[in-house]
């Protein structure tokens, strides 16, 4: 059975692929990117760890079956040991899934072209997230110590949803003709702006600064993510053979330098012009070398192996709830799969360009039998950001010309760039499963994600 994965395009310059890990699962998921050389990406101007360390981030997060409240039920509202911890779990795993649909909803609402399509869209949604806070605010804990992470949760929740809307009325499509929609749409953004301030969740001060308040609402969001989202820890699993590659080609290097030293001292029977010229020009011969010979071995030797290793933690128990291995190389054409490069063969004469080919491989393993109480999965979201593919990118629009008949209309267009990726997924019993997309971009966003073709076993 495939583990169902999404890929989708995030804000910006963002993809995002993401699934859902069960107990003592695994799950594998490769990437081959087919970039063209006119967009200037290889590995002199992009490094592999460098677009690792500051593009690729994996992201975990307990998740549960719907979204409900579980802080209703009476055993996180009784006074015994430990309900505390339970009451904040639970409140955090309500608000952050919260937190996912509404993210979840915007992007696909903003996605609606057609004004009455996109209105009854937005309707739901307000209708739906007025639900969800009024059924958070219905059950108000009466323990003080409870009080603060609920307010917390309040304040936050509140606030994301009128940004939420907000934000809709802003980029949408506008019509005259939804005027008393968008007007109901305003006034539910003035009632939770105006229930914020009379239960005095932020001061004066930080409402009339955007900055201080949207800096004081990702405090809370962090706060709120406190035991949801796992912690996670990056280790290099190549530093110890690369000081080994490098020492062992020093000491060669070294050995070779100081035969060749006692060989010219035995033809020079004293110190002259000519010996420390030649001893100056072994020397120098050394430090030319040895980094370029130390980085050849180094490069066969790390092909095909993985690099980085991400442990997850949960950040209350500190228990090792899930592990990935990450790969992450230029590759040749030579070394893409037969079956791969047929699906990328299938592209049109036009589409196939001189290109540079990155490799990309997460393997992760879920090696926990049972996750805590009222979870009953992990909700795993890797977010690739295609910034440092654009930054070469020519700037400027051009100019497309026509002829009407009358008259020579001028258009401005843009210049895009394509890159085709395959995507590729093996489940438990190791049946590979590949689906090819293209990625349109320009130099501020990607423009378009296109699923091409049905997935090829």
């Amino acid at each position: 059975m495939h583990h169902h994965i999404s890929f989708k395009q995030d804000e910006g310059l963002r993809l995002q692929i993401s699934q859902s890990l069960l107990p003592k699962s695994h799950s594998l998921v490769e990437l081959y990117l087919c970039i063209p050389n006119e967009m200037g990406i290889n590995p002199n101007t992009l490094s592999e760890e460098s677009f690792y360390h500051n593009h690729v981030k994996t992201r975990m997060a307990y998740n549960a079956s719907g979204i409900h409240l579980p802080l209703v039920r009476s055993r996180f509202i009784s006074k015994n040991r430990g309900d505390e911890q339970d009451y904040r779990q639970n409140l955090n795993l309500y608000c952050y899934q919260v937190r996912l649909a509404l993210d979840t909803d915007v992007n696909e609402a903003l996605a609606i072209k057609e004004p009455d399509a996109f209105f009854i869209r937005v309707q739901a949604m307000q209708q739906e997230t007025e639900r969800l806070l009024k059924r958070l605010r219905r059950y108000k804990p009466k323990e003080e110590k409870l009080l603060s992470f609920f307010y917390n949760a309040d304040n936050f929740l509140s606030w994301h949803a009128e940004q939420v809307i907000l934000k809709l009325l802003d980029k949408g499509p506008k019509s005259s003709e939804h005027a008393v929609e968008r007007k109901q749409l305003l006034q539910f953004c003035e009632a939770e702006n105006g229930y914020r301030e009379q239960k005095r969740y932020n001061s004066v001060s930080t409402v009339d600064d955007p900055n201080r308040l949207a800096n004081k609402m990702h405090l809370l969001q962090r706060l709120i993510e406190h035991g949801v989202v796992l912690r996670r820890e990056t280790r290099n699993l190549n530093t110890l053979l690369r000081r080994v590659v490098k020492g062992s080609v020093t000491a060669i290097m070294m050995a070779f330098v100081m035969l060749l030293v006692l060989t010219a001292r035995t033809n020079f029977t004293q110190v002259t012009i000519g010996l420390v010229a030649l001893l100056g020009t072994i020397y120098g011969l050394r430090e030319i070398f040895k980094e370029d010979i130390t980085r050849i071995i180094w490069r066969r030797i790390i092909m095909g192996r993985a690099k980085w290793l991400q442990s997850f933690y949960n950040s209350t128990t500190k228990v090792k709830v899930a592990k990935q291995k990450v790969w992450l190389e230029y590759i040749k054409p030579t070394r893409i799969p037969k079956e791969i490069a047929a699906i990328f063969s299938k592209r049109r004469q036009q589409n196939k360009q001189a290109a540079q080919w990155m490799y990309m491989r997460f393997e992760c393993d879920v090696p926990v039998n049972t996750f805590m109480p009222g979870y009953d999965a992990l909700h795993q979201s890797i977010n690739i950001s295609m910034a440092p593919m654009v930054r070469y990118l020519r700037k400027g629009e051009g100019r497309v010309y026509e002829y009407s008949g009358k008259k020579i209309r001028k258009h401005a267009v843009e210049r895009r760039y394509q890159i085709n990726v395959v995507l590729v997924t093996r489940d438990d019993n190791h049946e590979a499963q590949a689906q090819r997309y293209k990625i349109t971009l320009n130099r501020s966003q990607i423009v378009a994600l296109e699923k091409i073709g049905s997935p090829s076993a």
